[in-house]
């Protein structure tokens, strides 16, 4: 069986929003964010909390995804951890 792979968005102590994707349980991503083993750009940034995640079956999948999402703007990721389909929906139209 295979594991299943989380696209994510973290809250970065500096306000801004991190894409990233992990086969590991994303408190589990967290806390390795964390203690300083998540990569160059959050060790010097450090990672607040995982706001947002959702389940890709294969790596391939969410890759596309976490790439799509990283073209996102801030605002348009805010509406997507809140839930906010209309607004999600008025940013894409406009696309901001």
């Amino acid at each position: 069986m295979t594991k299943p792979w989380h696209v994510y968005v973290a809250l970065l102590s500096d306000g801004r929003y991190y894409v990233g994707i992990t086969h590991l349980p994303p408190d589990r991503r967290a806390a390795r964010h964390r203690s300083g083993f998540g990569g160059q750009f959050t060790g010097r940034i450090r990672v607040v909390k995982i706001l947002w995640f959702e389940t890709h079956p294969t790596s391939g999948s969410a890759r596309r995804r976490e790439q799509q999402l990283k073209k996102w703007s801030h605002a348009k990721k805010q509406a997507l951890i809140e839930g906010d389909i209309e607004r999600l929906k008025l940013l894409t139209r406009g696309r901001s």
